[in-house]
């Protein structure tokens, strides 16, 4: 018997974490048929969202899909992207968060261009904190 993913409680626990410390909490995706996101920020096959209260609307966590509203531009978009595809949760302030894997072959849409830092309510979310010339790196939260 195979036990459920601890993936949308651990994205839950990470928002609720964020919310509750003052934080702005973001998601990066690795962008499949499944997610409905605005196409024209997708860079690389992937997206990062600002999912913090003051930018998405009717947020709902569940466990196989995210759910809500944000604003591109000025325009209320409906999101929804597959816990699945989600490669990471973490606050915009100072990085703390988690990564995760994407399991099986997630393959993104062809002809995408770099990645994007674009998430809700227009704003333009940053990368997590890198060290010298290396990937980014998520902190711990303890």
């Amino acid at each position: 018997m195979d036990l459920p993913s601890t993936k949308p409680y651990l994205l839950r626990a990470i928002w609720e974490w964020c919310c509750d410390n003052g934080f702005t909490p973001y998601i990066a995706v690795q962008v499949d048929a499944r997610t409905r996101v605005p196409r024209e920020f997708i860079r690389d096959g992937q997206i990062v969202l600002n999912i913090g209260p003051d930018a998405s609307n009717k947020l709902l966590i569940g466990n196989d899909f995210i759910e809500f509203q944000a604003r591109f531009a000025g325009v209320a978009r409906e999101l929804s992207v597959p816990v699945a595809q989600v490669t990471a949760i973490y606050s915009r302030e100072n990085g703390a968060g988690m990564a995760f894997e994407i399991e099986g072959n997630a393959a993104a849409p062809a002809g995408e261009a770099p990645p994007s830092r674009s998430g809700g309510a227009g704003d333009d979310a940053p990368e997590p904190p890198r060290p010298e010339g290396g990937r980014p790196k998520l902190q711990r939260i303890k």
